[in-house]
C-alpha cells in the first residue's frame, strides 16, 4: 500500500481482494440455467470479476498506482445499512448469505458470505465519501463491488444488493460533513435506485445518463423529475441506441453541468459504469475510453477536483480497464497517457452525421424540457 500521511492530498482509490470474491448464481448471460438455457463453459452473470480486477492489474503494470494512494477500509455497519435499508430485508439478506447464498429480488444471486462482500463494497465507496469530504483526499474512486445504482431499499436488482451511493452519502450526512450531494450516473443503465431512494429529497439531485429502455425497460423517463417535495431533484437522460462521443459530451455539456450549476451541491458523486463502451455487450452505445476522461474532465472542472467515482457496471474484461485507467489518469492529473488498443476503431464506428444531428436534436429538446437554456 502506498503511504500518503506526509503528502499533500491525493487520489485515494479503494479496493479490497474479497470484493472480486463475491459469487453469482448458475446463470448464462442474463438468463437463469434451466429448461432450454443450456450452461455456460465460463458461466455466471456479466457482472464477474475479472472486469474490475483487471483494472487494479493495469495500473499496476503501468505504473499509475504509484501515483494513487491505495488502501482498503471496514465494511459498513448495520447503522449505515439502516439509514437507507429497512431492517427486514437486511436480516433476510443476512440469514440468506449465512446459509449458503441464494437469490433476492431480481438478478441479484450470491453465494455464501454474499452479505459481507456487498457490505464491504459499501464500505470502499462510504471511506471514498469521508476522505474527500474530511480533506484527507483531493478525489477518491470506489473499486466497488458488487454494484449499487439499482437496488432499492426493499428490492435488490440488477446485480445490485446495497444501495452504495446512498449509504455512503447518509453516513456522511449523519457525521454532519455534508448535506447537499449531486449523483450523476453514467452507466448505460438507468439508476432506477438511487432515483426511487431521492425521489423525495431536495437535498440530493440525481441524474441518469443512459440508453433509453435498456434496462430496467420500464424506468428512466424524462417525466420522472422529482417529487412534490422535491421538484427538479431528479434528471433522465435517456439516449438513443448509438449513441457515441460527441453525444455523451454534448449531454454533459448543455444539460448535466448546467444542471449542477443550477443546483450547487456540495459535493459530486459519480455512478461510474463502463458499460456505454462501444465493446460492452449489454448495450450499445460507442463510447470509448476517451469519452469517461473528458466526461470526468468537465466534472472535475466544476467541483475544483473534487469529486468521488463508485465503480458500477461494464461488462467487457478486456475493455473496462483501459476506461477506468483514462478517469484515474485524469483525476491524479497523471502524466501518463497510455495508448488505448481499441481507440482507432471505436473512432472509426462513430455515428454518422444524420444520427449525430438526430441525437444533438433529442438533446435540444431535453434542454427545453427541463428549462436549462
Amino acid at each position: 500500500m502506498t503511504d500518503t500521511i506526509d503528502k499533500p492530498p491525493s487520489t485515494h482509490f479503494y479496493f479490497d481482494e474479497r470484493c472480486f470474491w463475491h459469487g453469482g448464481g448458475n446463470y448464462a448471460q442474463m438468463l437463469p440455467v434451466g429448461g432450454l438455457v443450456q450452461p455456460m463453459v465460463a458461466g455466471g452473470l456479466p457482472e464477474a470479476p475479472e472486469t474490475k480486477r483487471r483494472l487494479r492489474n493495469l495500473i499496476d503494470v503501468t505504473g499509475l498506482s504509484a501515483e494513487l494512494h491505495l488502501s482498503s477500509t471496514a465494511a459498513v455497519t448495520k447503522q449505515d445499512l439502516l439509514r437507507v435499508h429497512p431492517e427486514a430485508y437486511i436480516n433476510e439478506f443476512k440469514q440468506l448469505s449465512d446459509s449458503g447464498g441464494g437469490e433476492l429480488g431480481l438478478r441479484t444471486p450470491f453465494g455464501p458470505g454474499g452479505f459481507e462482500i456487498a457490505s464491504l463494497s459499501a464500505g470502499l465507496v462510504k471511506q471514498a465519501v469521508a476522505s474527500v469530504l474530511e480533506g484527507s483526499a483531493k478525489n477518491a474512486y470506489a473499486l466497488s463491488r458488487p454494484p449499487g445504482h439499482h437496488c432499492l431499499p426493499d428490492f435488490p436488482n440488477g446485480f445490485c444488493l446495497l444501495a452504495n451511493i446512498p449509504i455512503a452519502i447518509e453516513a456522511a450526512r449523519a457525521a454532519q460533513l455534508v448535506n447537499r450531494v449531486a449523483v450523476v450516473d453514467w452507466d448505460v443503465h438507468h439508476g432506477n435506485g438511487t432515483e426511487a431512494i431521492y425521489y423525495d429529497d431536495p437535498d440530493c439531485l440525481s441524474i441518469s445518463i443512459h440508453q433509453e429502455r435498456c434496462y430496467p425497460q420500464d424506468s428512466g423517463g424524462i417525466e420522472k423529475t422529482g417529487s412534490i417535495k422535491a421538484p427538479g431533484a431528479n434528471m433522465n437522460i435517456p439516449l438513443p441506441p448509438g449513441s457515441g462521443h460527441a453525444s455523451y459530451l454534448e449531454a454533459m455539456e448543455r444539460l448535466v453541468v448546467a444542471k449542477l450549476r443550477e443546483f450547487k451541491p456540495e459535493l459530486v458523486i459519480v455512478a461510474c459504469g463502463f458499460d456505454a463502451a462501444s465493446t460492452d455487450p449489454l448495450a450499445r452505445m460507442m463510447c470509448s475510453s476517451v469519452t469517461f476522461k473528458e466526461m470526468s474532465a468537465m466534472l472535475m472542472a466544476e467541483t475544483d477536483g473534487k469529486i468521488v467515482m463508485a465503480h458500477e457496471g461494464g461488462y467487457s474484461e478486456a475493455y473496462v480497464p483501459f476506461c477506468g485507467h483514462k478517469v484515474l489518469e485524469q483525476m491524479s492529473g497523471s502524466a501518463l497517457d497510455i495508448d488505448d488498443p481499441m481507440l482507432e476503431r471505436i473512432i472509426g464506428q462513430q455515428p454518422n452525421e444524420r444520427l449525430q444531428a438526430f441525437v444533438s436534436s433529442e438533446i435540444s429538446s431535453l434542454v427545453g424540457y427541463y428549462s436549462l437554456e
